[in-house]
């Protein structure tokens, strides 16, 4: 089986100025990943338009509607830290997650971000990571 959040999917340097950046930039990495179809990400950005996937933290966690739903090939996490936050619609972020879920699986891969954002610890490992070795270490609880 395929792991939710693979080792190439976690960037230490986001390259993204902006909230619609980079949700293409995370949507990118679950296309390279062969998770979703390109229209995915355009998905990712109307859902945005419509309700703002901020979650705190400095946390956003980017997703498509659900008329996207057939964009979907399989389960994925793309995870995207900026050096500097982002505005994200007034708020800053600093880490944006990409995720694609079939069926309802995103609902169980959202609770296992949420408990690590939960943590304001957690949070500042991640910050502290020196790349995204260190990262995807700490992010392990998302593929079990």
């Amino acid at each position: 089986m395929t792991e939710i959040l693979d080792r190439a999917n976690v960037v230490a340097a986001g390259s993204a100025a902006t909230r619609d950046e980079a949700i293409r930039e995370a949507g990118e990495l679950l296309v390279q990943a062969g998770a979703v179809e390109p229209a995915y990400i355009e998905s990712m950005g109307d859902r945005e338009r419509t309700v703002s996937t901020f979650m705190g933290n400095g946390l956003a966690i980017p997703h498509g509607t659900n008329d996207a739903k057939d964009e979907i090939k399989r389960s994925a996490l793309s995870f995207v830290r900026y050096a500097s936050p982002l505005d994200w619609g007034g708020e800053p972020v600093n880490f944006v997650v990409g995720i694609a879920g079939l069926n309802n699986e995103h609902l169980e891969i959202l609770s296992k971000i949420a408990i690590i954002f939960s943590e304001e610890d957690d949070v500042q490992k991640l910050i502290d990571a020196p790349d995204a070795d260190a990262m995807f270490a700490l992010l392990g609880d998302v593929n079990e």
